[in-house]
């Protein structure tokens, strides 16, 4: 490839160097292999709101139940907003928003303004304090600031497992916000009362589930993901700093184009080498940031072209094409380069397109919206590889032709030649192939790499890994 191109080189052939595609992992079920629907914007939202660690995250996390915003003793853990979708009781369906904790006068990194982004859009707040302190005047700051917005509110005491939360209850009704409900985020009480009064106060409306491909940004810290996502939407949905590591907790943004595509981008926290790791809440980012990718179709890895391709970057592809995502890479500030920073970015530009099966490329710069556009054009060919299904007289036919042309090794003692019986396909997302044989081929055999690249070389499956699950059959 050239130094200043956007398309990727030539298929790869038979004859390349493979990959880890995972092999020797079982066909997942349907059910693991599914992509999460997500909410559309007609669902009423519903943001937690709060001074910092009252237990917005805890009580996000109990109402949904999984683990999707980080918690930890540690006032500004939540930093971006976070949304689910929740179920309540059988009325319909919520957006709900975790968002950080609300400082108002005291906002260096413009952390107030998601809060009070996530205000603005929703129907109705839910005012977390902290039962076990009583009012403070940092609750009072913060009501005051929520009373602007003009927005039906439920205050929720939390922490309310101790006796001390009792006692301090009727302090709060000083605030002047009802309901006002006695809960524990951390063991579950109070749960199903909040859940009724949020009912109470929101209008269902339907909508279809989200159905569009679920698109996961991820990349090192401070390489431009966030920015790149806001470009791509056209809004600050996500917190955009100069600091590394500043988006911690997955944040999923959907896209409707004016044709009527629909992408679910998932803006995720920079995975780090574990030892750069030093703090608990980045250490736990990763590990969300490693299951988006399992959720998601397509993994758009973020280079900083300035800084070539790091070491750190074929880790995190790695991750991709371990957990069996297809691939694209956006190689961003493009612009910073020069003729010889640009030939140097081409040599690691080989490894990592070999590792990834020759991902579409796009150099681009987020900050000046350089070739933005043709992101997820490019993208929409690897959501279609990535649920490619194909016949079983057609992948038999392939496979014969492959076997054919390179004959299979022969046994050990009086196994005699590997032997095919027939293949068919199992799942897609991403494509995975049964081949019934007389003996099953070890993950790293020669012989199975040579039938995935020839497999992939004949469907064109450019940055879309294959399972190739071999079962040995009597």
């Amino acid at each position: 490839m050239s130094g200043s191109g956007d398309e990727s080189a030539s298929r790869r052939g038979p004859d390349a160097p493979a990959s880890t595609d995972g092999d020797d992992l079982e066909p997942r079920s349907a059910e693991e292999s599914s992509t999460p629907p997500r909410p559309g914007p007609a669902r009423p939202l519903v943001a937690i709101v709060g001074r910092p660690n009252v237990g917005k995250s805890t009580l996000f996390n109990r109402l949904i139940g999984r683990r999707q915003s980080i918690v930890h003793d540690m006032p500004g853990v939540t930093r971006d907003r976070i949304f689910a979708t929740l179920s309540v009781e059988d009325r319909g369906e919520i957006e709900l928003v975790d968002t950080g904790g609300l400082v108002p006068g005291d906002d260096p990194l413009g952390l107030g303004d998601q809060v009070l982004a996530a205000v603005r859009e929703s129907e109705l707040l839910l005012l977390v304090v902290d039962g076990k302190e009583g009012p403070l005047p940092a609750d009072e700051a913060v009501l005051a600031e929520l009373r602007r917005h003009d927005k039906p509110m439920i205050l929720v005491v939390n922490k309310g497992d101790t006796n001390l939360a009792t006692e301090l209850f009727d302090q709060f009704y000083a605030l002047g916000v009802w309901p006002q409900l006695l809960v524990s985020a951390e063991h579950g009480r109070g749960i199903e009362e909040l859940l009724e009064a949020v009912a109470e106060q929101v209008t269902f409306g339907g909508q279809e589930p989200f159905d569009g491909p679920r698109i996961a940004v991820v990349g090192r810290p401070n390489v431009g993901k966030s920015s790149l996502v806001n470009r791509l939407l056209g809004t600050d949905r996500t917190l955009v700093s100069e600091v590394a590591g500043t988006t911690r907790d997955p944040i999923d943004s959907e896209l409707v184009l004016e044709d009527g595509r629909r992408y679910l981008l998932v803006d995720t926290a920079g995975i780090r080498r574990r030892s750069q790791m030093t703090d608990a809440p980045e250490s736990i980012a990763v590990l969300l940031a490693r299951r988006q990718i399992e959720q998601a179709d397509v993994a758009i890895l973020v280079v900083d072209a300035s800084q070539g391709i790091t070491t750190g970057d074929m880790a995190i592809a790695g991750s991709i094409w371990e957990l069996g995502r297809g691939a694209a890479v956006a190689i961003n500030k493009w612009d910073l380069l020069d003729e010889e920073k640009r030939d140097e970015l081409e040599l690691g530009w080989q490894r990592l397109s070999e590792l990834l099966s020759n991902p579409p490329r796009f150099n681009i710069s987020a900050l000046t919206g350089r070739r933005i556009d043709r992101i997820l054009d490019g993208i929409d060919p690897v959501v279609q590889r990535f649920e490619l299904e194909i016949g079983t007289a057609q992948l038999n036919k392939l496979l014969e032709a492959a076997i054919a042309r390179v004959q299979p090794p022969s046994g050990k003692g009086k196994a005699g030649p590997w032997k095919m019986y027939y293949a068919t396909q199992v799942s897609t997302g991403p494509p995975t192939f049964m081949l019934f044989a007389n003996r099953t081929l070890d993950r790293n055999d020669a012989y199975r790499r040579y039938l995935q690249n020839s497999l992939r070389a004949e469907l064109g499956l450019d940055g879309v890994p294959i399972r190739l699950v071999v079962r040995q059959r009597s």
